[in-house]
């Protein structure tokens, strides 16, 4: 059987809590620990730094893609045991997607959220069936969550919208729904 692998959308910065940077420590270290890739957008900062590094620490195999202008900003991690520079953002998300086989979104700013509304829109296309999952540190994502039922309320989305989306306020939790999705 393949290995799996688990895309993480987050931020290239720490954000306000230590509890998102201690979240997205574990969150490395458990998939590493389940024997699973991660992939990641490559960087060696915030976030997206703390999962990659956890999960080397751990001893997982990372696949991380960057776009060339962004190598100096977000410090292109180079000792990851895959790095791929792709020419745009858009050849980025491509690549993390189409090596995942399942999406899970952190704390973050605008990038992490277009990455996250790109999968879920391809989902809503039928281009995948791939799990999507929000770690929900301490509320973080409940205004996206209400934002989604928005929409769907407004008549924009059918309502299977929502289902396309699981949501977890721990690593452990994000673990728990990816093992399910994953037998």
């Amino acid at each position: 059987m393949p290995v799996k692998s688990v895309c993480i959308y987050c931020g290239s910065r720490h954000g306000t809590a230590p509890s998102y940077t201690a979240a997205a420590s574990m969150l490395g270290t458990s998939i590493a620990q389940q024997g699973w890739r991660l992939v990641y957008g490559a960087g060696d900062v915030g976030l997206m730094g703390e999962v990659a590094r956890a999960a080397q620490t751990a001893g997982g195999e990372t696949f991380g893609v960057i776009p060339t202008h962004l190598l100096a900003h977000e410090v292109g991690k180079t000792d990851l045991t895959r790095f791929v520079i792709t020419e745009t953002m858009h050849e980025r998300k491509k690549v993390m997607l189409m090596n995942a086989d399942a999406v899970v979104l952190m704390p973050g700013g605008a990038g992490s959220l277009d990455e996250f509304f790109e999968a879920l829109t391809w989902r809503q296309l039928g281009l995948h069936a791939k799990p999507i999952v929000l770690l929900d540190t301490e509320g973080f994502w409940e205004p996206l969550k209400a934002l989604m039922q928005h929409v769907v309320d407004k008549g924009f989305a059918e309502a299977s919208l929502l289902d396309f989306v699981q949501s977890a306020d721990s690593p452990e939790g994000v673990m728990e729904i990816l093992r399910q999705e994953f037998t």
